[in-house]
């Protein structure tokens, strides 16, 4: 429909309407460009939401003038407007709720499952132009090249959803045979997709959007958790090709403009984040990282626990204390108990800082995002690059609920699986004080040396409840 719509049949009939609709969608795009690169920043991320935000609150406002002024002759006009809008009502207040109600550990699951939600609206939109549209085959391969990167961005999505929220075993799952299955699934997908545009019928459309649906889940299976920021990033940019696709297929320029700058800027998030981790993009897809190895003896150790009185006293005559958190802060939400230890440090005329590296959390900027909701300071936040050359001169590197992004064994073990991975250098500290709520792996399911070393001393317990007694430890002192 929005096909026809935007034809130079509809734009010779109603010359002003067109002009005025390219000049709303036009201003839509520089809002959303300009929404874009604000969030490249923590310090105006938030206001860059609000400008994309208002782009894409005028891009869809013009969409239904558009459809409006256009389809007056059709006695159902007001029916299908009443539908869309109960249908973005209903999609609203589902944002709105999850954006008050989901704790800030779970926004990895709800940036995973929102990100899926545009890829199948994509898939949907070129599965509805295969099945009723009647524009040039150049460009329904276009919509069916939609159909199949955005299916399989949904359910891939959805396959992350589920890791995160330990619905499924985040460990990788695989099974004889695996690649085989997903290289046919994916043939299959092509094949349908040839039929669906030469001759479309109900059947072969609708087998050719399962295809890739399926194939979506069985490709997130073998993906461990702790590659889950990567995939999310993955399917980020997937979605925004499947959007620019449509775009061209519709030949609408907001679709195609901001499809692509997603699909752009995820695919350089997604490569700098694999190239954090030292492993390529295929090895990450197809290499089952996490896997639990079974067999072999392992060498006695032995984590040393201290107590947080002593601790805090440490801490309190410390000149320089670099903390690092992880997930396991977020998931204990003490981020607000860690600004109070910066704080109480500060006081005491110990220098903070906070290293953070690219991939810490469950998705991109996660630690980022968390600090900010408790108003650390930006300039306090320093990157891998830049903060590993000061943890030999750091009197503590306070380690946070982080395990994998601060294993040595990256560095030490040529055997390791993430041998050549750039790690925050926290050994490298006199001392080192790991909080912990056990004496368990990390993440990816790799013992870690550092706990082990004879500076390193655990505070075993959930993260907000041992920062908050530091604090207190602290303010005795």
């Amino acid at each position: 429909m929005l096909w026809s719509l935007l034809s130079a049949e509809v734009a010779n009939q109603n010359p002003v309407l067109l002009h005025g609709t390219t000049a709303a969608y036009f201003i839509a795009i520089l809002l959303f460009i300009l929404g874009i690169k604000m969030m490249s920043s923590p310090a105006t991320a938030r206001k860059g939401i609000h400008w994309a935000g208002l782009g894409m609150l005028l891009a869809v406002i013009t969409a239904f003038v558009h459809i409006y002024f256009l389809g007056q002759s059709d006695p159902q006009l007001f029916l299908k407007l009443g539908l869309m809008v109960l249908m973005i009502l209903i999609g609203t207040a589902i944002g709105w709720y999850s954006s008050l109600k989901v704790p800030m550990t779970d926004m990895p699951q709800m940036v995973a499952l929102f990100n899926g939600m545009g890829g199948g609206a994509a898939a949907v939109i070129g599965y509805l132009d295969l099945l009723h549209g009647h524009g040039p085959v150049s460009l329904k391969v276009l919509a069916a090249a939609a159909v199949i990167i955005g299916a399989t961005s949904f359910s891939g999505s959805i396959g992350a959803f589920l890791k995160l929220q330990r619905w499924i075993s985040s460990r990788p799952i695989t099974y004889p045979g695996q690649q085989l299955v997903n290289a046919l699934l994916f043939l299959g997908s092509i094949v349908l997709g040839y039929l669906s545009i030469a001759g479309p019928t109900a059947l072969n459309v609708n087998l050719f959007i399962l295809l890739p649906l399926l194939l979506g889940i069985l490709m997130t299976l073998p993906i461990g958790g702790a590659d889950m920021p990567v995939v999310i990033s993955l399917f980020n940019a997937l979605t925004g090709l499947a959007v620019a696709f449509d775009g061209f297929a519709l030949q609408n320029y907001t679709l195609i403009i901001s499809g692509t700058i997603v699909g752009a800027s995820g695919t350089l998030l997604t490569i700098l984040m694999a190239r954090a981790m030292n492993r390529s993009l295929f090895n990450i897809l197809f290499g089952a990282f996490g896997k639990v190895q079974k067999g072999g003896e392992e060498e006695e150790k032995v984590m040393k626990e201290m107590s947080i009185d002593d601790a805090a006293s440490i801490l309190a005559f410390a000149d320089k204390v670099i903390i690092v958190p992880g997930f396991g802060m977020a998931a204990a939400q003490a981020q607000h108990k860690v600004k109070e230890l910066m704080e109480e440090l500060e006081k005491r005329g110990v220098e903070v800082k906070f290293a953070i590296h690219p991939v810490a959390g469950r998705m991109p900027g996660h630690m980022n995002v968390l600090l900010a909701e408790a108003d650390i300071p930006y300039d306090k936040l320093y990157d891998l690059e830049d903060i590993n050359p000061e943890f030999e001169t750091a009197d503590v590197a306070l380690i946070i609920g982080a395990n994998d992004v601060v294993n040595p064994s990256a560095e030490w073990d040529e055997g390791s699986p993430i041998y050549g991975m750039p790690i925050l250098q926290a050994y490298k500290a006199k001392n080192v004080f790991a909080v912990k709520r056990g004496r368990g792996r990390g993440f990816a399911g790799i013992d870690n040396p550092l706990f082990y070393l004879d500076k390193t001393y655990m505070l075993f317990g959930d993260a907000q409840k041992v920062v908050s007694d530091l604090v207190q430890a602290l303010k005795k002192l």
